[in-house]
């Protein structure tokens, strides 16, 4: 009993110091879990003789959509370029302003930058990292297009005023939801309110297919401009591009517009066909293994753990902690540096976007401007979260914290 007191604190026995003088097994941040099914699925695929844009293709955005939600789904090369040809299909242009956060990756701004349009940073809410309505509202200024909330870690923003701030000054909602998919605000799916909804299946996501990416609309209109961008603006080019080598097959085919090449192939909606199957069974492990972690964290004067507010059903795609600076004798990024040296994995989401240089220069922002990422920065870390890794690994990793937060504590 007085063990299990000791760990609902934060304070573990004296084995725990034990355990990492010694060399251990490397525990990953985000290792990938495939298996046969998915190796199954891609062998299929390459025996079929159709590996690019095709029927695996169209069946994955079917389900996917449904999924979410919506009513059409278009898949694409990367989330980026999901982001990037929605932007496009929303009418985004040269002068245009679209409000979003400085707290994500920078691909959120870079879409906007290649519109020639100007990304304008909103702070962020303290506790879950994602954009703050408030602050959004304060930003809005006759250039505003629209505003790309950003769902951070799995956790919904709190769309309710987002919607409405938009809806009141006619502005599009464009949710970047790389980290989003089976998030649920207030019971409705992430990818099933916004305007457009791009999701992402990069090797470390919930739903992985190595890259790939997934725009969702409720809009047959946007729909098909945006299937139509994904291979450089032809028309029809879905079904001409399916046939081209096919008895079928057009010799004439029309450019309407100015488009990409950034569209999914079948081998991709393969693994996405798979890994979609897992999905709800990967989100309830990861919800696991975060219970885990919070109770290894609770009451501990060196750390804070993620906030989960009542209306979000959280997708754990990030299980990021706070460091209290004030209780260590060293920074956040020297406690990355000892958590490495003891062979436990970590991630740092994100470095603020005004920080870069190209940003800092484009739009004249300095330390200081958005007081509140610049806070989280500081002392964030992701420690490891992926299905694949179980529930030894992970209170293994629990307890590494731990060890480094008794033996760095001022």
């Amino acid at each position: 009993m007085e063990t299990e007191e000791k760990a609902n604190k934060g304070i573990r026995p004296k084995r725990v110091s034990m355990m990492f003088e010694k060399p251990a097994k490397y525990i990953p941040f985000s290792p990938l879990d495939m298996g046969p099914k998915e190796e199954q699925e891609v062998m299929e695929t390459i025996r079929s003789g159709w590996i690019t844009t095709g029927p695996r293709t169209k069946k994955f955005e079917a389900r996917l959509s449904e999924y979410v939600g919506a009513k059409h789904a278009v898949g694409t090369f990367a989330c980026t370029s999901a982001m990037h040809i929605a932007l496009d299909t929303l009418g985004v242009g040269e002068g245009d302003e679209v409000v979003t956060t400085p707290f994500t990756f920078v691909s959120t701004a870079h879409v906007i930058c290649y519109q020639r349009a100007k990304p304008v940073f909103a702070d962020i809410d303290p506790d879950t990292f994602n954009i703050d309505p408030e602050k959004i509202e304060e930003k809005l200024s006759g250039r505003t297009k629209g505003i790309i909330p950003v769902h951070y870690g799995g956790h919904a923003c709190n769309m309710e005023p987002i919607l409405e701030l938009a809806q009141d000054n006619g502005l599009f909602v464009m949710d970047d939801a790389a980290h989003a998919i089976g998030t649920h605000y207030k019971g409705k799916p992430v990818g099933s309110m916004g305007d457009i909804t791009c999701f992402s299946f990069y090797a470390t996501k919930n739903l992985s297919t190595a890259e790939g990416g997934m725009a969702v609309t409720d809009s047959e209109e946007w729909a098909a401009k945006m299937r139509r961008l994904t291979m450089y603006g032809i028309s029809d080019s879905r079904e001409i591009w399916h046939k081209r080598y096919t008895k079928a097959g057009a010799i004439h085919y029309d450019v309407a517009e100015l488009g990409h090449k950034c569209n999914m192939t079948d081998i991709t909606a393969a693994f996405g066909l798979c890994q979609l199957e897992k999905l709800e069974g990967y989100i309830s492990t990861r919800e696991k293994f975060c219970r885990i972690y919070d109770r290894a964290f609770k009451g501990h004067p060196g750390v804070t753990t993620p906030a989960v507010k009542d209306y979000t059903r959280h997708s754990r795609h990030l299980y990021p902690i706070l460091l209290n600076l004030d209780y260590l004798k060293i920074d956040r990024d020297t406690f990355v540096d000892k958590l490495k040296s003891i062979n436990i994995g970590t991630s740092v989401m994100f470095v603020p976007i005004h920080f870069f240089t190209y940003y800092a220069k484009l739009m004249g922002h300095k330390v200081g401007d958005f007081p509140i990422a610049e806070s989280v920065f500081e002392r964030v870390l992701s420690l490891p979260i992926s299905p694949k890794l179980g529930k030894v690994k992970i209170e293994k990793a629990a307890d590494g914290v731990l060890y480094l937060l008794e033996k760095h504590k001022q």
